[in-house]
């Protein structure tokens, strides 16, 4: 818990504004209360006042800035960013003026204009509904094609032995179900800025398998550990300074007596930080294991590869959740 503390005292430092999209929900409009009175972040809330405090009654907004799409001077100008972004698709004039009213796209909108430094949405809308307007707008980072999440794992009280930081991230467990090589790459590229960003860690990153160095093979079924390999290759050509290696078996990368055995002269095994999984099933299970056997705390999943930082947030969310989320956005745009 330390380290989320952490996190809401650098975000506070760093007076971000961040754009909640669901003025409508009571969770968001809670928090955006929240977040402002422990001055968090500065808030947009997408939204009106009428609405905000019928579904959160006595709940005090002073220093929260409300914006409805239908009635802001702001709508025809983004609707114009949206148009030269979508022409090239089809989208015409009058499309564009039409989905410009709409929440998740209008806060979308704003983070494109420079008028916000992050957006967050999801408490009631769908994954896919809250990322497709940063895909079509906002778009991915330079040199990134793969928009992927993380999660910042918190090691319990008392720490693990395997993990001396105190603080691991795990990706991808959310987003991409059976990335490629290429998008594994990107994918630990990402992960390794958000390790240096959120967590505070210098990464060391692990592209995990069943194999190490080649100690199994499933070239005749699945491929997987040659996709692995050839993720790992990509990686290191896309950030040559970057400690990261692989194939390798969890406990390669964790444990140093096994990592000095299986990959000798590698400065990542047994030392690992970062943890890229094959795919999404090996991922999901694995924050899982460590979240309910290892007693992590698990704070995501965290977006990461867009060129401007947004987050989706569980339909399950809590108020603490959507501050949790707020404060690592700010982060995201330092």
């Amino acid at each position: 818990m330390a380290l989320l503390d952490e996190i809401k005292a650098k975000a506070a430092a760093l007076k971000k504004t961040i754009v909640l999209c669901e003025g409508e929900d009571r969770r968001v409009v809670e928090a955006a209360a929240a977040i402002t009175k422990a001055g968090i972040a500065k808030i947009v809330l997408v939204g009106n006042r009428e609405e905000a405090e019928k579904v959160a009654p006595g709940v005090d907004l002073t220093g929260v800035t409300l914006i409805d799409p239908l009635t802001s001077d702001k709508t025809a100008e983004y609707a114009k960013i949206l148009y030269e972004a979508r022409k090239a698709k089809g989208m015409t004039e009058e499309q564009a003026a039409e989905q410009a009213k709409d929440r998740t796209m209008f806060g979308a909108l704003m983070l494109k204009a420079g008028d916000v430094d992050g957006y967050v949405s999801g408490a009631c809308h769908s994954t896919a509904n809250t990322l497709r307007p940063g895909l079509q707008v906002v778009k991915t980072a330079p040199g990134i094609k793969t928009v992927s999440s993380c999660f910042i794992m918190i090691a319990p009280n008392g720490g693990n032995k395997y993990n001396p930081d105190g603080v691991a991230v795990f990706a991808d467990c959310a987003i991409n179900i059976e990335p490629d090589a290429q998008q594994l790459a990107d994918i630990a590229i990402s992960s390794a800025k958000s390790a240096k960003t959120l967590a505070g860690i210098e990464p060391r990153v692990a592209m995990l398998s069943f194999s190490t160095k080649g100690s199994g093979n499933d070239d005749k079924f699945f491929k997987s550990v040659p996709k692995m390999q050839e993720a790992t290759r990509l990686a290191k050509e896309m950030a040559p300074g970057l400690a990261l290696d692989g194939e390798f078996q969890f406990d390669a990368a964790v444990a140093p007596e096994v990592g000095e055995l299986k990959a000798p002269g590698s400065e990542v095994a047994g030392h690992a930080n970062v943890f890229v999984f094959p795919n999404i099933n090996a991922g999901n299970i694995g924050y899982k294991i460590a979240q309910r056997f290892g007693g992590y705390m698990a704070i995501g999943p965290v977006c990461q590869g867009f060129a401007k930082p947004l987050n989706d947030l569980s339909r399950g969310c809590t108020v603490e959740d959507i501050v949790a989320t707020v404060a690592v956005t700010a982060l995201q745009a330092e």
